[in-house]
């Protein structure tokens, strides 16, 4: 989704109070410095000087004017460095300090936008939405397992729902605090009302809060989405980033993958989907009511098989946990 002008403002002026701490930061290191290494003050005026006197001479056409100021800040460095080491200072303590140094806290490299910017927005744009409502209800603080039967054994798993779904949610926990590094993919299948959704929107509270960017999708508006974008059918401005995100975002959460009105269209856009995500090495999630078999029934082969081959399978048991609340156990 792309940012409103008043959103788009407010990141650029986000990053406008970063460099202005930056700069009021490094201010204070060279007071600090210059309280303490009286000659340090000297020394970068020295620096200002020459290169002022560099300047005039590369105006004045003298072709070595460069090389020599090159050589002489080397050497002035070298001196900084000297003094700053022996008063007990790191040699860049001077240096301007940011935040995000692959941008310098401008939002942009080589004119595309940061990794930094994307967060800012995914952080608006989830502060600004009813996702952060539903995830203020829903999430791992919330999560109760008070519906789950804790006598009966399920055949399939030799454990009870309690004791299965506890495992369940450590299993979840682990993925959402160490995302990505001890995996990316998840698929859960089960039932209506079993947790699906409940535990997705737990784990992309965590990636949220990490400043992760995250995209929530019932596979219906998925499917809306690429569509209008892949034949034109939408004017509206941004449609292409949406788009682009939808592929290049940390995490992208599919809700519901089979709710959707299937065709030939749909399985391939599933595959190219999920297949592009695999290659950039991006998360995502999918909740089901298909059985894997389903799945293969639903959308094809090459779909499943690249599910299976690089996603956890987590399936869920048990009953309709709304319908347990509204009518009891």
């Amino acid at each position: 989704m792309a940012l409103s002008n008043s959103q788009y403002n407010e990141v650029m002026r986000g990053y406008e109070r970063r460099q202005m701490e930056n700069r009021h930061g490094q201010q204070r290191r060279r007071q600090e410095v210059y309280a303490r290494v009286p000659q340090m003050e000297a020394l970068d005026q020295a620096v200002g000087a020459r290169a002022a006197a560099c300047a005039r001479q590369v105006l004045e056409g003298d072709p070595g004017a460069r090389i020599r100021l090159k050589e002489e800040l080397a050497d002035l460095r070298g001196q900084k460095e000297v003094l700053l080491s022996a008063a007990g200072f790191p040699p860049d303590y001077m240096d301007m300090r940011y935040h995000c140094p692959d941008c310098k806290d401008t939002g942009y490299v080589k004119g595309r936008r940061c990794h930094c910017f994307e967060e800012a927005r995914i952080h608006i744009l989830y502060a600004q939405s009813n996702i952060r409502e539903i995830l203020e209800r829903e999430n791992f603080h919330t999560l109760s397992l008070e519906w789950y039967d804790r006598e009966r054994k399920l055949p399939e798993l030799g454990m009870t729902e309690l004791d299965y779904m506890e495992r369940v949610v450590r299993q979840c926990r682990d993925f959402a605090d160490s995302f990505p590094e001890k995996g990316r993919n998840l698929l859960f299948t089960g039932g209506t009302g079993v947790g699906k959704t409940f535990l997705t929107n737990c784990i992309a509270k965590v990636l949220i809060e990490r400043y992760r960017p995250v995209i929530y999708l019932s596979s219906q508006d998925l499917f809306d989405r690429l569509s209008r974008y892949k034949f034109n059918r939408d004017p509206q401005e941004g449609i292409e980033e949406a788009c682009r995100h939808i592929l290049d975002c940390d995490m992208l959460i599919i809700d519901d993958l089979g709710t959707e009105l299937n065709n030939a269209f749909v399985s391939s856009q599933l595959f190219y989907c999920i297949n592009e995500r695999i290659n950039r090495e991006k998360g995502t999630i999918i909740s089901t009511n298909l059985s894997v078999g389903m799945l293969r029934d639903t959308y094809s082969d090459r779909v499943t098989s690249r599910i299976m081959s690089h996603y956890a399978t987590i399936p869920l048991y048990g009953g309709d946990i709304r319908m347990k609340k509204n009518y009891g156990k």
